[in-house]
């Protein structure tokens, strides 16, 4: 066995070590289901083992899933060159039938989980007879396979709920909620709860005390489920009633997972137990062989992790971690940079112009963090915390920084005069970070004297919940920049990209597109209602206008002026521009005065603004909402495809982890670039000269996509990456 260490001791007790070579975290791949396999036959095979404990061999949790990485080579074709459905099922049985021989070997399984036992580990545990856990705060315990696509293959979606009763266990998988330790016992997904460190001596106690307990309470003949099951029970048929609708709106029918999991529930509730498994195997084979899930884990998990593990840190470059941060700005931005540094270790310097500025954002620090006292905040951490934000208004008090960030107005002579404040202070030599969200980095960078030690650092708002950070790198931004750059971003725990310099760098310039397609098509008389519904049914997080209200019109419209004012005769004039000027004049700026494409009454929900038809009265006929979803989609898409094209973006996977977590571009497509070589760039190309007949030019293929149509190549193809 490599993956599994396998001792027995006097008393008969066999313990089963997990530790996977080569990986942080313990997975489960093809090694390990063969060493489980073998150790379940010395379990049920040797008579002077009376029970066995599975625990970690590793200081980084018990175990954290399947080997997602190694998905696609165990769903590969045969040497026939094919894959019929049945084969999918035989594969992705393997693991079922694994842990129920487990759980059926005739012997006491006990667990003893410390730390992190999420996902297919989670699963391994369920099937076990007896679960102890450590009370670290750290530990997570769950089934969060929906947050990337799939829903549990491994039993959970059958023992959980058996366990819990159907109603919470959907709650819980559904979202991809995960128990902490005393949570979990409550709802008695774990049997005890024991000081870290003594989990698996615990588990050896139970054994002793308990050499029969091996028949799992779903194999009873008295089994019923907590709270009932079955067609005919009221309170199983209204939890789906519920669940059903409830879930077809959330995800507005674009994710398989959700209803795969509702029905292998259901159904599965209603048969014995190895007769559910197979159900759960047959509708986990028809989410998995699907092109969503290997879109959505590649982007969700798998390149997501490479980004915050440091794939684009330049070579060679020595570590580089902030210890003290210089913060130039106290507004809602600037306080909430310093709060997620402090959060991370990082003393904080926090300049505005005035003492009574920077003090309101140390205030706005205090207020978020107080929100989470008693949910892993305490009194005494949150003092530490705030101690280490010190708030000012002199320059002289940045003194012994090692990394800049400027979060101040976003105008280029204010930015450029707190520049040189800044290095008359620190010297060229320190890094200096500019939060621009659209005002090109090179151009920013003239202010400082030496602009290889200056770069983008781009936060989403609110910055203490949006997990990307977007590294632009101007014309002279050296590794050393780059690199400390992305040693802060791993401080606190976000997730990168790096792009290049262009107005709007990445993310900015392609959302952009989605709020301003939605003002076109104000512009051309389409109700709001139509374009609102349009763009949840695409799978974004809300529509067009809505978000244009978030992020403020009035700042839209700011930003396109400048545009404007900067490319002169270049600048191409759209409808939208027109759109945003009117709801500017009107005095309607969005959500922050209380009124844009929405009102917002203060004592009900908001609602779509009755004088838009007043001010873009409907046209007689209106698009269908395909059409309209179609428009939405695209114009997003060729947006992204000129970045790669121009450069901006040096990799899809760039591409895909910034549009998912930056602006929340359809998480079922995997991200825009998975979604074009998932339809075909061919296809791609096609819609779009369609679409630039009918609206324009800027729905015009680039020459890059016709390329790659003709070459039937695609952007996640190495030979198109190089050539790019």
């Amino acid at each position: 066995m490599t993956t599994i260490q396998f001792e027995t001791d006097a008393d008969g007790i066999a313990t089963l070590t997990i530790d996977v070579p080569g990986q942080s975290m313990n997975v489960i791949g093809p090694e390990f289901i063969a060493d489980l396999s073998a150790a379940i036959d010395r379990i049920a095979g040797e008579e002077a083992i009376k029970g066995a404990v599975i625990r970690s061999g590793k200081d980084s949790g018990f175990m954290g899933g399947m080997d997602l990485k190694a998905l696609p080579a165990m769903l590969a074709p045969g040497p026939d060159g094919k894959m019929d459905m049945a084969t999918v099922f035989d594969k992705v049985f393997v693991l079922n039938a694994l842990f129920r021989r487990l759980e059926t070997c005739g012997k006491p399984v006990a667990c003893a989980i410390e730390g992190t036992c999420v996902g297919g580990g989670f699963e391994l545990a369920l099937a076990c007879h007896y679960r102890v856990v450590g009370d670290s705060a750290k530990t997570q315990l769950g089934l969060p396979e929906i947050m990337i696509g799939l829903f549990p293959g491994g039993g959970g979606s059958q023992r959980l709920p058996r366990i819990t009763g159907v109603q919470t266990a959907l709650i819980y998988m559904l979202q991809g909620k995960l128990f902490r330790p005393a949570e979990a016992a409550m709802l008695k997904v774990v049997d005890a709860v024991v000081p870290q460190g003594t989990t698996t001596d615990a588990a050896k106690a139970w054994l002793k005390a308990n050499p029969d307990a091996s028949i799992q309470p779903w194999d009873k003949k008295d089994f019923k489920f907590p709270g009932g099951a079955g067609g005919f029970n009221p309170a199983f048929i209204q939890t789906f009633i519920g669940a059903v609708p409830m879930t077809m709106k959330q995800t507005q029918r674009t994710m398989n997972a959700p209803i795969a999991l509702l029905s292998a529930v259901y159904e599965g509730a209603l048969l014995p137990f190895d007769r559910a498994i197979r159900i759960e195997s047959k509708y986990f084979a028809k989410v998995v062989v699907d092109p969503q899930a290997r879109n959505m884990i590649r982007t969700l998990f798998v390149n997501k992790q490479a980004a915050e593990r440091g794939a684009r840190r330049p070579k060679g470059e020595a570590k580089a971690p902030t210890i003290k941060l210089a913060m130039l700005g106290a507004g809602m931005m600037g306080a909430g940079i310093a709060t997620v540094s402090a959060q991370a270790g990082i003393d904080v310097v926090l300049l505005d112009r005035d003492m009574a500025s920077a003090e309101k954002g140390k205030a706005h620090a205090e207020s978020v963090l107080s929100k989470r006292l008693g949910k892993g905040m305490t009194p005494e951490k949150l003092a530490t915390t705030l101690a280490r934000i010190t708030p000012t208004a002199d320059f002289a008090d940045l003194a012994g920084a090692d990394f800049v960030i400027e979060a101040v107005f976003e105008d280029r002579a204010i930015k450029a005069d707190a520049t040189h404040k800044t290095e008359a202070v620190l010297g060229a030599d320190t890094i200096f970070g500019s939060n621009t969200s659209t005002l090109p980095i090179t151009g920013l960078a003239q202010a400082w004297s030496k602009p290889e030690n200056f770069i983008g650092v781009h936060f989403f708002s609110p910055v203490e919940k949006m997990p990307l950070v977007e590294i632009i790198v101007g014309e002279k931004t050296g590794p050393q920049a780059i690199a400390k750059a992305l040693d802060y971003v791993a401080q606190i725990k976000k997730t990168p990209i790096v792009v290049h310099d262009s107005r709007g760098f990445y993310t900015s310039r392609c959302f952009g597109t989605y709020v301003q397609e939605g003002a076109e098509l104000i512009a051309e008389g389409v109700t709001p209602a139509l374009i609102e519904n349009a763009g949840k049914q695409l799978g974004m997080p809300v529509g067009p206008l809505a978000v244009s209200d978030e992020v403020s019109i009035e700042l839209g419209y700011k930003v396109m002026k400048a545009a404007k004012a900067d490319l002169g005769d270049a600048y191409k004039h759209q409808a939208s521009d027109d759109v945003m000027a009117k709801m500017v004049e009107l005095g309607r700026m969005g959500r922050k005065n209380g009124k844009g494409y929405y009102d917002y009454p203060d004592d009900g929900k908001k609602l779509l603004w009755p004088g838009l038809a007043d001010q873009f009265p409907p046209a007689a006929a209106q698009p269908s909402v395909e059409d309209v979803r179609e428009r939405l989609l695209y114009r997003q898409l060729i947006e992204c495809a000129r970045c790669f094209e121009e450069g901006v973006l040096e990799t899809p996977e760039d591409g895909d982890v910034g549009a998912v977590f930056g602006w929340g571009f359809a998480p079922s497509t995997g991200g825009p670039f998975s979604h074009m070589d998932t339809v075909g760039i061919a296809h791609v190309v096609k819609v779009l000269d369609r679409l630039a007949q009918a609206h324009g030019d800027r729905f015009a293929p680039t020459q890059q996509l016709r390329d790659m149509a003709a070459r039937t190549v695609s952007f996640y193809d190495e030979a198109v990456q190089k050539a790019a």
